[in-house]
């Protein structure tokens, strides 16, 4: 199958993923989609209250019904959830639709950009430090193996880590120089 120009972003939680994926799509001028604010407008609940009454599992199938929906939209620059990668079947999805772009993100920068964050349901855990080298742990390798490109988020400039990312894209032909200039 031939791969579509769909820039995608995975990543952890706090890795700046729709921040920057909707400046990214400003740049390149695609169409953004955060994956977990599409659930919640089709569902008219939030991703807590799904988790609340349903469970992740519930959760987890909502979300690899929408990635699938959504991934053969054309020219798309899309915002993943942190677990995203967790099911076999949305990992061959992201490698087959689009160019996937890893954002990178320590937990110490998650813990800080993340600090105030109370809704977030894999985060309300007694040690929140412990919780989050726990998902590392667990999704960094298959991030890694979704990745066509990894960016480290350390910048506190959403921009200009998105304009990093457009011009690293212009460099790999996935858009083109034209598309780039012209939005810039």
């Amino acid at each position: 199958m031939q791969r579509s120009r769909n820039i995608i972003l995975v990543g952890p939680m706090g890795a700046g993923k729709s921040t920057v994926g909707r400046r990214l799509a400003r740049l390149l001028g695609r169409r953004f989609v955060d994956l977990d604010e599409l659930i919640e407008q089709r569902t008219g609940v939030s991703i807590p209250l799904i988790f609340e009454l349903e469970g992740e599992a519930k959760f987890r199938q909502r979300e690899a019904q929408a990635l699938r929906e959504v991934i053969e939209w054309p020219d798309l620059v899309l915002a993943t959830g942190g677990g995203s990668v967790l099911l076999p079947e949305n990992r061959e999805c992201l490698r087959s639709h689009g160019f996937v772009v890893y954002l990178q993100a320590s937990v110490r920068t998650q813990l800080l950009r993340l600090a105030r964050d109370r809704k977030r349901p894999l985060l309300q855990a007694p040690d929140r430090r412990e919780r989050l080298e726990a998902m590392a742990n667990e999704r960094n390798p298959l991030y890694l193996a979704v990745a066509d490109e990894v960016a480290e988020s350390i910048s506190d400039r959403p921009a200009k880590l998105a304009r990093l990312l457009a011009i690293r894209l212009n460099e790999l032909g996935i858009v083109d120089t034209e598309q780039l200039t012209q939005q810039s």
